[in-house]
Order: structure tokens, then C-alpha cells, then sequence
């Protein structure tokens, strides 16, 4: 009796073109991102309206702008377990369905204290979300092309937020607030239903699984040629054997990365919140009009997508832990010079494009590293973790801003600051790529080992 042949899936997925079944996961993955862009980004765009209809101060706003983040977070740390354990997709579209029906429940909301609870059960899933769309796509995404993918998926969340500010401008004057939460709430119950039809669920995470063989091979066959029988398999030597995905994500030989990327992440987001909550005040203390101040905040994500794309390919091309090393780098540098560029307003709007075309394309990359860097098993809880840990960041960033105004810093001394975080950040990722030499040299030196003893 012939044995059936063995095809490797990611071999498969590496050796042929990229199929029109991997564009579609794509589309669909870049859509996911890309409403939660909208629905992260919504209570800024009603903000004005809920302070004018319910009469209210601007600072009352605090916690319900702030809870989302800590949903974000919460969702984010708790579901990657669960895609590593019952399926990305599964998760996906419960997290779809969780942060659109709460949207859709804000829209009711009558009192602030209703909305912040809201926007933090909305939170939970736009945090369990994004790891999910972005461990589903780096897994059927060839490794010559894995982080220009991600990334390339990764700008539906700018688009996302900037289409929600359109979007708002027309509707709440004719319908009021409430209808851009219900707008948010209808279309990700809608792709939910889509999801659910046209996108698979990780062929690797059901090899990992032992699922069917004709179940993977029914989607395996929509990406390329398989040879009748075959049998698929997941040529993954360092697959830890470790139950638990958290266990896998801190065993000694992911631990040091594990760290380091949460870190990373952790002190981007700091920098990229502060700067986004408080350079328009900032920019005004120098004497700006508050016209100039709002164009030249605006200049810092309007480039993120092209960051993303390019730093996204030099990813696909070079050591990604060094590219997104010198990233971060250079967003210290960039971020520097804007406290130095005090007597020009054009050369301070120069700087904060580059700094933000360079620090978005550094932040965006990092779900594409770490997905990267993880085995199928601990994979989704990988992303997620750094996803959900560094959004911590996120909110001592935004409260940080508050402590540096009241210190009376100039202006300059507060942007030199702000580079120190970003320094760090290149530091952890080289430290995270020293310890992969290291993991790497010892796994070769344990394979010469065996080889000498068998002899």
C-alpha cells in the first residue's frame, strides 16, 4: 500500500504565487481592521455633540474616552488564548459581534456613566480583534511577503478612524450622534455574517489541532494544486509541546522575546498617545494659532500608511528586528528635532510628518514581527498579549501629557523626552534579536551534538 504524500502547508503557501482565495482573506481582514479603526476612533467625533446635548463639561468626557483603552486591553489579553485554543476565526467574529453590539447599544446610552461602561464592553472586542485578523493573515501570507501583508492590512485602521471623521461630518447633523454609533454598530454585525461565510479558519492552527484532514484540504486546494491523498502537515520543528499557550509564550526559549516586543510596543504607544492627545497644546505654547496647531497634529498619522508599506517590505527583504529597530530610531530622532524647530512652522510640520510616517509605520509592523517570531501554538496569544499589554502605554500616554504641561518643561526638553522612549524600544527589539542569535546557535549546536553521538 503507497503512503499518501506529505505536503507541508507552509512550503505549499511559500512555493506558489499568491492565490486570489489569499487577496480575499486579505480584503476581508483589512475590512475587519479597518471598522475597528471606525468604532475605536467614534466617541472623539461625538464628543462635542454629547457635551452640547447633555450639557456637560469637556473633562467629564475622561473616563469615557479612557474606556475603551482599558477595554482594548482587557480584550486583547484574553483572547489570544482563546483563538490559540478553540480557533481564529471563531474568536474573530465573536469579537466582531461584541464590539459592533455594544456600538449599536451606546447609540441608547443616557447618562455618562451607561456610555463608559458601553465603550468598555465595545473595547473588549475591538481589542480581541486586531491580533486575531493579524495572526489569521500572517498565517496564510508566504514568508517572502508575511509582514508587507500584515502590514498592507494594518492600513485599514487609519482609513477606518479618518473615514469615521467624513462619515460623522455628514451624518450628525442630519441624524444626530447616536446615528454614527448605530452606523458602527450594523456594519461589523454585517461582516460578522460575511466573515462567517468567506473566511477559513487557520489551516495551521487546524493542522496544530488534528483536525480533518479533508476539512484543511478543502482550503488548502483553494490556494494551490494538491496531489490526491495528500496528507498536510506543519514542518515546525521548534512546536513546544507546552498545553498552554501562555506557557508556550513564556517558556525559556520565547520568554526574552516575549518581554522585549511587549516592551516595544508598551513605550510606542506611549509616545504615539501623548503626542496624538497633546500636541495641540503643545504646538500653541509657542505661539501658534490654533488653525496652524491642528495642520501640523494632523501631519503625524497622515503618512502612516506609506511607513507601513515600506517598512513593511524592507521587513520581507532584511533582518525585520533591526529594520524595525532603526524605525524606532529614527522616530527618536524625528520627534527631537520638533523641539528644536520652534522658529519655523514648516520645518516643525516637516518633522511631525516624518516622525508620524515613521513611528506608525514602526507600530503597525510589530503585530507582523511578533507573528513572525511565534510557533502556531502560542501564536494568537503571542500578538495579542504585546497587543493588550502595550495599549497600557497607550493610556499612560495620554495622562502623561497633563504631568509634563504641569512641570512647566520647555518645549524642547519635552520632545527630548519623548525620544527616550523610542530609544528604548530599539534597544529591547536588538536585545530581543540577540537573544534569537543565541536560541538559534544553541539549537545548531545541539543538532551537531546529536550528529557526533550517533556516529
Amino acid at each position: 500500500m503507497t503512503q499518501p504524500t506529505t505536503v507541508d502547508i507552509q512550503t505549499l503557501i511559500n512555493n506558489h504565487r499568491i492565490s486570489k482565495y489569499q487577496w480575499l482573506i486579505l480584503v476581508l481582514c483589512f475590512i475587519t481592521v479597518a471598522m475597528d479603526g471606525f468604532d475605536t476612533a467614534i466617541i472623539g467625533f461625538i464628543a462635542s455633540d454629547l457635551v452640547q446635548e447633555w450639557g456637560v463639561n469637556k473633562a467629564d468626557l475622561g473616563p469615557v474616552m479612557s474606556a475603551a483603552l482599558v477595554g482594548l486591553a482587557v480584550g486583547a489579553l484574553t483572547a489570544g488564548p482563546m483563538a490559540d485554543r478553540i480557533g481564529r476565526k471563531k474568536v474573530l467574529i465573536l469579537s466582531i459581534i461584541t464590539f459592533g453590539s455594544f456600538s449599536l447599544l451606546s447609540a441608547f446610552a443616557t447618562s455618562l456613566n451607561m456610555l463608559a461602561l458601553l465603550r468598555f464592553l465595545t473595547g473588549l472586542g475591538l481589542g480581541a480583534a486586531m491580533p486575531n485578523a493579524a495572526t489569521l493573515m500572517s498565517e496564510y501570507a508566504p514568508q517572502r511577503r508575511r509582514a508587507l501583508l500584515v502590514n498592507l492590512m494594518f492600513v485599514g485602521f487609519p482609513i477606518g478612524s479618518s473615514m469615521g471623521g467624513f462619515i460623522s461630518a455628514w451624518l450628525i447633523p442630519h441624524f444626530g450622534w447616536q446615528s454614527v454609533l448605530i452606523l458602527g454598530g450594523v456594519m461589523p454585525l454585517i461582516l460578522a455574517l460575511v466573515l462567517a461565510i468567506w473566511l477559513p479558519e487557520s489551516a495551521r492552527y487546524l493542522v496544530v489541532h488534528n483536525k480533518p484532514q479533508p476539512q484543511i484540504a478543502a482550503i488548502m486546494r483553494r490556494i494551490a494544486p494538491l496531489p490526491e491523498g495528500a496528507r498536510l502537515v506543519l514542518d515546525e520543528p521548534d512546536q513546544p509541546q507546552q498545553t498552554s499557550a501562555i506557557g508556550v509564550i513564556f517558556s525559556r526559549r520565547y520568554i526574552v522575546g516575549t518581554l522585549m516586543l511587549c516592551f516595544t510596543y508598551f513605550m510606542g504607544l506611549l509616545i504615539f498617545y501623548l503626542l496624538t492627545s497633546w500636541l495641540p497644546l503643545l504646538i500653541r505654547e509657542t505661539g501658534a494659532t490654533l488653525a496652524q496647531a491642528s495642520v501640523i497634529t494632523a501631519l503625524f498619522p497622515l503618512g502612516g500608511g506609506i511607513g507601513v508599506l515600506i517598512i513593511g517590505a524592507l521587513m520581507d527583504r532584511l533582518e525585520p528586528n533591526k529594520v524595525v529597530a532603526v524605525s524606532y530610531l529614527l522616530t527618536g530622532l524625528f520627534v527631537c528635532l520638533i523641539g528644536f524647530a520652534t522658529s519655523s512652522l514648516v520645518l516643525m510640520g516637516i518633522a511631525v510628518f516624518i516622525a508620524g510616517t515613521i513611528m506608525n509605520g514602526a507600530q503597525s509592523s510589530m503585530p507582523a514581527l511578533a507573528a513572525g517570531f511565534y510557533p502556531t501554538r502560542g501564536r494568537a496569544t503571542g500578538v495579542s498579549w504585546m497587543l493588550g499589554l502595550g495599549r497600557f502605554g497607550g493610556i499612560l500616554g495620554a495622562f502623561s501629557g497633563a504631568f509634563l504641561m504641569q512641570a512647566e518643561l520647555s518645549f524642547r526638553t519635552i520632545f527630548m523626552m519623548l525620544a527616550i522612549p523610542a530609544l528604548f524600544s530599539t534597544l529591547a527589539l536588538l536585545v530581543k534579536y540577540q537573544a534569537s542569535l543565541r536560541t538559534a546557535r544553541q539549537d545548531t549546536g545541539g543538532l551537531v551534538n546529536a550528529s557526533k553521538a550517533s556516529q
